[in-house]
């Protein structure tokens, strides 16, 4: 059994599913890692990944391109191509992996994952460094650890304890850092329960 390495992600799109829309930046960090027994958080320090990507469509949603704020038209121009960006984010999870899982955590994970799943497959030479199902939605810990119904479960309902210092930008990779940070919070206390 290989220990977890958590490595939480976040991406900014210009729509709602990948291929149709598509995803302009990325950001990977490493949170935490787990063999069973001892579960050590990165810390603020972790490395991490970040790509703004070339557009692969000409259909967006204004209001979700908004949501970013990054400049549509600049990537066109001098985003990085996303076979090289895949490629490149794939050697990095093995990298800093090495002889452990990568785990993708993210908040909510359907959207990320959607996006950076369909990305890895479809852009990188070697697949998805996290198979086909190597995840898990912190929204989903969260709403066990609040036991609510799902709408008691976003990230506005975080109590203190449980929320980063870090603003939600809508950066790709500041906001991977703060779901890190999260993400660590989530599983101390979950462990308290």
């Amino acid at each position: 059994m290989r220990p977890d390495l958590y490595i939480s992600a976040d991406i900014e799109a210009d729509g709602p599913v990948p291929g149709p829309n598509s995803m302009l930046s990325f950001g990977l960090v490493i949170a935490a890692s787990f063999d069973g027994d001892t579960f050590v958080p990165a810390g603020p320090d972790a490395d991490s990944f970040y790509s703004e990507l070339r557009p692969i469509s000409d259909s967006f949603d204004r209001d979700a391109l908004a949501v970013s704020g990054l400049d549509r038209d600049a990537l066109v121009r001098g985003g990085e191509d996303p076979a090289v960006a895949m490629n490149a984010a794939y050697e990095w999870v093995q990298s800093v992996a090495g002889d452990r899982r990568p785990v993708l955590v993210a908040w909510p994970l359907a959207y990320d994952w959607l996006f950076l799943q369909w990305y890895f497959l479809r852009f990188s030479v070697a697949g998805s460094p996290f198979g086909f199902s190597s995840c898990v939605d912190m929204k989903t810990m969260f709403w066990r650890h609040v036991g609510m119904p799902l709408d008691a479960a976003g990230m506005d309902d975080l109590p203190p304890e449980l929320r980063s210092t870090a603003p939600h930008a809508h950066h790709a990779l500041g906001d991977a850092t703060q779901q890190a940070a999260i993400f660590v919070r989530l599983w101390s206390a979950s462990q308290r329960n």
